[in-house]
Order: structure tokens, then C-alpha cells, then sequence
């Protein structure tokens, strides 16, 4: 361009370039949509996993939803948790307390017709303390899973725990008892004194006679509760004082104060086989009762005492050499027209299959259980048997009926057929000595005490007399001869003690003489040794005596 060229204006349009067209896309992806992307999709991985990992939703019915919150409270099994709680409203009625749970996906099994669910608290119950931890963390429900193959999802909920829960090993039993007394559930069970079982359950029964208790013994004490099996009830301290004593009997301290069963099979019979599950059983009062031999059929007898029966109750014992074969059923006075007089009428039922072998013996003879018992009685009483009112506890005066031998009984007429069965009574025990007693005590009635005591009387003042002569005519001559006689004794001692005196010097002459002549014999046997024959023939020679008295020795002399 020169300078002499007019300036072009910088607007023209003929200077502007040509515009370029860019074409953009409608729709463009942002980075920042990659995060809500992200968390969508995290979203959804979750509520899948979550989807995944839920297990069904349960609804338990309970009486009351103390401890339970929602959110919190947990389901547990074996204390692993299995499920929560997700909700808590109020029943229609309003008279219980709907709990929704959901369980976790591992444990749906638990959700079937006979699992079980309760609140753990703590609790003081006959099994103990339990539920100690919950006191920290907080109240929890449980759960006893069954082994039904059905699903549910609706369960009413236990106020408290199950006694036994389904994964227990053992089995249950079933007694029969008039009464429940101190038994409860959780009372324990003792075989040996040792617990192997408790109490899970009691009602009445179906025709309000009795109550039925329903017993879990545990493996694998189980396998002693076979056929021979006898259960008795073990509460508390029996206490009881008859005529057989004073008698303390207790199972343990838990079962003086929760009550207590023990069973235990007799010791003289043979167990038996196992028993099967939900076996009935009688549950016996007592030890004793328990364990007694098989009654087997009753005999009503019937004995007539001419005593007192002060001391005998009902439930006294009939005893036969020292066997318990029956008790008194009723007691009662009878008055005798005859011999007018009053006697006591006493019955008793007895059972002699408790004698054993002593009346299976009868029994195979008879033939007939029911008439073995008379017929055995009635042989028992030609050998001298009778009934006696002994004293089974000097302290509480009871008594008790006493079948013994007595050999001088007089013979007694059995009636067989009779009914009650008469047996034949002596007087015994306290009443005998008591007999006795009043005899000795007639008999010293006629001793003439009185005249005895005249007489003695008498005597004793003859002999006060007789004495007071003594004293005063005879006593001073007595001391007068005692006196004469002592001087008498100092002299002979002066005779014998003092030096030279006559009596010593003829004494002692007296002994030189014996001893002379004993050396004499003593030399004459010794001659006699050696010379047997001069007893016939002599001494040769005649040798003169020696000057002490004795003869030379006619050897010595021919010898010189």
C-alpha cells in the first residue's frame, strides 16, 4: 500500500474473515455426573446385599414389651445373634404386645411350628440365677429352635424360659402323685443324691384326683430309670416320730427348700430293661414306701388286746420278726358280756407276700394267692404265734403290733373262714412288766412291816442295855487284864533282851545240845555209809566213844 492510497475504514466488511460454523452436539456428558452415578450404584450393590442378607420377618406375640426397644433388642440363639427387632406396636385388643423381628438370612430355619421365643431377664427361679449378663447389655430374646419342618411367622411368645430346650439330650417321664405339695417347676431330680434332672411341667388331672408332673432326666443318667424304677418325693426334711423312732431324712440342701424327686431302683430286685420316653410312673411319699417289697394282695385281720391301747394310732406298724407286713387301719374298745369286762378291738391290714420267700413257699403249696394268707397264718398260730402290744419309742410312749412265737401260749382255736381273720394276742411289752410290778408290789404288801419294826425295836433297845452293862461292869476289868497282860509281855521281852539272864543261858545250852547231837547223826550216818555191817556184827573192838561225844572209827584205829 502507498501513502498516497486512501485509508480503507477498519470496519468495512470487506476486510472481516470469513466466520467459521462449529456444529456442537445436543447432549453432552459431564464428569461431574459420575458421582451421583457412583452413589447410585453403591446404592443399589447395598440394598441388594441387604435384600440378600434379610431373612423372613416374624411377628411374636408377648404379655408385655418390658426390656424390648426397637432397633436394639436382639434375637439370639446359643448367644449368637440371629435376628432384631424392628418394630413394637400394640395388639387390636390391646392386651398384648406385637413384636416385629427380622431375622438374618442364615438362621430362616428358625422360624418353624415349635421354635420357642422369650424375653432373657435376670431371674431368681428354683434352677438358680439367671440372665446375670443382661444387667450390662441390655434384655434380649431367645429363641429354642424346633425340628418341625413347617415355616411360621406368627408364635406366641414365652413369659419364661423353657426347662428344657430341644437340643437337650435326655428324656421325659411322667408321675403320677396325689398332690404337687412343694414340687414346682425346676425342682431338681436326684438319682444317688446326685441331680441328673428337674421338674419342666405340672397339671391337674383330667379328673381332679391327682396331679401329673412331667420329669426331664438328662443323658445319660437316663439309663437308669428302667422297669423296676421307683420315684419318691425328696422336698424338704421328713420329719417323723412313731413307733419306730425318731427318723430325719433329706435329699439336699436345694431340695429342703425348692423341693426335690429321686428315684432309684430297689436294691434286692433286678432293674429291668430301660424305659421308653413320656413312661408313667407313681411318685411315693417316702423313701421307705418307695422302696418297700411288692405288697401283693391285702388281709384284713382282726385282734382282740385285754390291755391298754394308749400309744397305738392308725398307721402303726404290724411287724413279724422284724419284717414291716402291714399297720393298723382302726382301734377300738368292745365290752365283753361274759367276762365283763372292757378289751381293746384292734384291725390291721397286712400284706404277707412281703415275707418273700418265707410265704412263696405257701403260695405254691395253696395254689391260690388269696387263700395262702390264712392258710399260712393258721399253720403260724398251731406254732405258737401271737400278736403283742410292744413300745416302739420309750420317749413318745408309741406302740406298735408284734406277731412272735410264744411257747407258752395257750392253744387258740382258728376259725378260717372267718372274716376279719382273727389272730390270737398275749399280753407283752409294758403291760407284762407292769403286771409284774404290781405283783411284787402285793407281795411286799404282805410283809408285816410293822411287826418287824416293833420287834426290831425291841431289840435294839435289849442290845442298848447290854452295852451299857459292858461299859460299866466289864470295861474296867477289861482295861485292868489289858494292863496285866502288857506287864506280862515287858517282862518276857526283859528275859529275852537282857544280857546273862537265866532264860538266854539255858536257851543257848539248850541249842549247843541240839547241835551236838545233829554232828553226832551226821557222823553215825556216815558210818554207816562205809560200815553197813556193823548194824549186824557191830562196831570192831568196841571202840570207846570220843571225847565229843562220838566213836573212833575202828578203820582209822587198825590202820594206826
Amino acid at each position: 500500500m502507498s501513502e498516497n492510497e486512501p485509508a480503507t475504514p477498519p470496519d468495512s466488511p470487506s476486510d472481516l474473515p470469513a466466520p467459521a460454523v462449529l456444529h456442537r452436539r445436543r447432549w453432552s456428558l459431564s464428569l461431574i455426573w459420575l458421582v451421583p452415578a457412583v452413589a447410585a450404584l453403591a446404592g443399589i450393590v447395598l440394598l441388594l446385599r441387604a435384600w440378600l442378607a434379610s431373612g423372613p420377618i416374624i411377628t411374636i406375640r408377648f404379655a408385655t414389651a418390658e426390656g424390648i426397644e426397637a432397633g436394639k433388642t436382639e434375637v439370639r440363639y446359643k448367644e449368637v445373634v440371629v435376628g432384631q427387632v424392628k418394630r413394637i406396636r400394640l395388639s387390636d385388643d390391646r392386651q398384648h404386645v406385637l413384636v416385629k423381628v427380622e431375622l438374618s438370612n442364615d438362621a430362616a430355619s428358625i422360624a418353624v411350628e415349635d421354635s420357642k421365643f422369650w424375653v432373657v431377664r435376670p431371674r431368681v427361679g428354683l434352677g438358680g440365677v439367671s440372665g446375670l449378663t443382661t444387667l450390662l447389655s441390655g434384655a434380649y430374646i431367645g429363641v429354642d429352635v424346633g425340628t418341625s419342618q413347617e415355616e411360621r411367622t406368627e408364635f406366641d411368645g414365652l413369659e419364661v424360659p423353657p426347662a428344657v430346650t430341644n437340643d437337650q439330650k435326655g428324656r421325659r417321664y411322667v408321675l403320677e402323685a396325689g398332690d404337687l405339695g412343694s414340687l414346682d417347676i425346676g425342682s431338681p431330680v436326684y438319682f444317688r443324691r446326685t441331680q441328673v434332672g428337674r421338674v419342666v411341667g405340672h397339671q391337674l388331672r383330667d379328673d381332679g384326683r391327682g396331679v401329673l408332673l412331667t420329669v426331664f432326666v438328662d443323658a445319660p443318667y437316663d439309663r437308669f430309670v428302667t422297669r423296676n424304677t421307683r420315684f419318691w418325693n425328696a422336698s424338704g426334711v421328713d420329719v417323723s416320730v412313731g413307733a419306730s423312732g425318731f427318723k430325719l431324712d433329706t435329699e439336699s440342701i436345694a431340695a429342703v427348700i425348692a423341693g426335690g424327686i429321686a428315684f432309684e431302683a430297689p436294691p434286692l430286685e433286678d432293674a429291668g430293661r430301660v424305659v421308653a420316653e413320656n413312661e408313667h410312673f407313681a411318685l411315693f411319699d417316702d423313701r421307705s414306701s418307695a422302696l418297700a417289697p411288692p405288697d401283693g394282695i391285702a388281709m384284713d385281720v382282726r385282734m382282740r388286746f385285754n390291755q391298754s391301747m394308749r400309744g397305738l394310732t392308725v398307721g402303726a406298724p404290724v411287724d413279724f420278726r422284724g419284717v414291716n407286713i402291714g399297720s393298723v387301719t382302726a382301734a377300738a374298745l368292745d365290752y365283753d358280756r361274759d367276762a365283763r369286762k372292757l378289751f381293746a378291738v384292734v384291725d390291721a391290714r397286712l400284706y404277707p407276700e412281703r415275707l418273700g420267700r418265707l410265704f412263696q413257699r405257701q403260695i405254691r403249696q395253696s395254689g391260690d394267692e388269696g387263700r395262702a394268707g390264712r392258710e399260712f397264718f393258721t399253720r403260724m398260730i398251731g406254732y405258737g404265734l401271737r400278736a403283742q402290744l410292744r413300745p416302739g419309742n420309750l420317749l413318745t410312749g408309741q406302740l406298735y403290733v408284734s406277731l412272735d412265737f410264744d411257747k407258752k401260749a395257750a392253744p387258740f382255736k382258728v376259725d378260717a373262714a372267718q372274716t376279719p381273720f382273727e389272730l390270737p394276742t398275749v399280753t407283752g411289752g409294758l403291760e407284762e412288766i407292769q403286771q409284774q410290778i404290781a405283783s411284787i408290789v402285793n407281795k411286799l404288801d404282805e410283809i408285816p412291816f410293822g411287826e418287824i419294826g416293833r420287834n426290831l425295836n425291841g431289840t435294839l433297845q435289849s442290845a442298848d442295855s447290854l452295852l451299857k452293862q459292858l461299859d460299866g461292869q466289864l470295861a474296867p476289868q477289861a482295861v485292868g487284864l489289858l494292863k496285866d497282860a502288857r506287864q506280862a509281855v515287858d517282862a518276857a521281852n526283859q528275859n529275852f533282851i537282857a544280857n546273862e539272864s537265866p532264860l538266854q543261858r539255858n536257851t543257848q545250852a539248850t541249842l549247843d545240845s541240839m547241835e551236838r547231837m545233829a554232828r553226832s547223826m551226821r557222823e553215825l550216818a556216815d558210818y554207816l555209809k562205809r560200815h553197813p555191817e556193823s548194824l549186824l556184827f557191830g562196831t570192831p573192838g568196841n571202840a570207846p566213844p570220843r571225847d565229843d561225844g562220838g566213836t573212833a572209827d575202828p578203820g582209822k584205829e587198825e590202820k594206826k
